[in-house]
């Protein structure tokens, strides 16, 4: 039986819930464990299946990063049916408290301590110190925030920037966002950066160029795109690249975010080299007169898988989350 010397983050998004114990002494995490969300009916089932796999009974607080805002009493998942009740959790488990942020707002916290040899350095450089950074991430949907520098440290901003309007600019950008708007109504550009997204860009591209589809998943794009076996994947993987560069420029500037950007989620690790190589960052720096602006401010790629959980540890310290 232990002390109540541990604290539970978790970082829950669409697909995953990645859980963890953080030793109030040294900060550090352990005991990580990643859980599908389509197993368990409710977060209190995952929550408990984790404490029992881990053999941990004793938790002390609790703060969970949710893919989802977060307002009120009950807080609705927007990519997975989970409803969470942060007061419901805490009298279950006994915790002494229990803080529920938006996951990018962890995402965010979680960029400050990420070691080094995690970021890759993607383009532009070296920004600006003084200024907010930017933290984005597709994934089952697209995470957009913040953090802004004050006299007591960095301070997260929660933002739901994956669902403004996407922003057509060239001629096929008109053509995909004619044919989803014809399938959603309202595209925002989460229809597109994020995994379901990219499925949606390639079934456009598909109609665009006539040709056929062979693949139904982003993980069967992506793995066709990055052996260059199929064209229409490569061409839905470049034209999502360079989308995201233009959709990340431009929260750059509408944030002044010139202290760098953070790029984040599953799915940016997985096809690096192809980023790299990719019209990325054509799209960023392409702001007309703001360009010279764009090539100063420094982007990366955050490999690390656990930045989330590093940033929820971080909210229990910050008292400004």
């Amino acid at each position: 039986m232990s002390t109540k010397c541990a604290s539970l983050v978790a970082d829950i998004g669409g697909t995953h819930a990645r859980f963890a114990l953080v030793d109030e002494e040294r900060g550090q995490l352990r005991a990580i464990e990643v859980l599908p969300c389509r197993h368990y009916d409710h977060p209190e089932q995952a929550v408990a299946d984790y404490l029992e796999r881990v053999g941990e009974d004793s938790v002390g607080q609790a703060c969970l990063a949710v893919a989802c805002p977060v307002r009120g009493a009950r807080v609705k998942m927007t990519n997975n049916p989970w409803c969470i009740y942060p007061k419901q959790l805490q009298e279950q488990f006994g915790w002494s408290a229990c803080k529920l942020i938006n996951d990018f707002s962890a995402m965010a916290l979680g960029t400050i301590r990420v070691p080094e040899a995690c970021l890759v350095h993607v383009c532009g450089g070296p920004g600006d110190p003084t200024s907010p950074r930017l933290v984005m991430g597709p994934g089952t949907g697209l995470g957009v925030g913040a953090l802004v520098p004050t006299r007591k440290g960095w301070v997260p901003l929660a933002t739901e920037g994956g669902h403004v309007d996407y922003a057509p600019t060239t001629e096929l950008d008109v053509e995909v966002h004619r044919l989803l708007r014809e399938q959603f109504g309202r595209v925002s550009v989460e229809r597109i950066l994020s995994g379901p997204g990219l499925v949606n860009l390639y079934r456009a591209q598909s109609q665009v160029q006539r040709v056929s589809v062979r693949f139904s998943t982003p993980e069967e794009i992506t793995s066709a795109a990055l052996r260059g076996s199929d064209a229409l994947a490569m061409d839905a993987l470049q034209h999502f690249c360079e989308i995201l560069g233009r959709t990340a420029g431009n929260a750059v500037l509408t944030q002044g975010s010139y202290g760098g950007v953070y790029l984040c989620g599953g799915i940016l690790p997985g096809i690096l080299d192809f980023l790299l190589n990719s019209r990325f960052r054509d799209g960023f720096e392409d702001k007309g007169r703001m360009r010279s602006l764009m090539e100063s401010t420094p982007v990366y790629v955050v490999t690390d898988a656990y930045t989330g959980l590093r940033g929820a540890a971080e909210a229990l310290r910050n008292d400004e989350v």
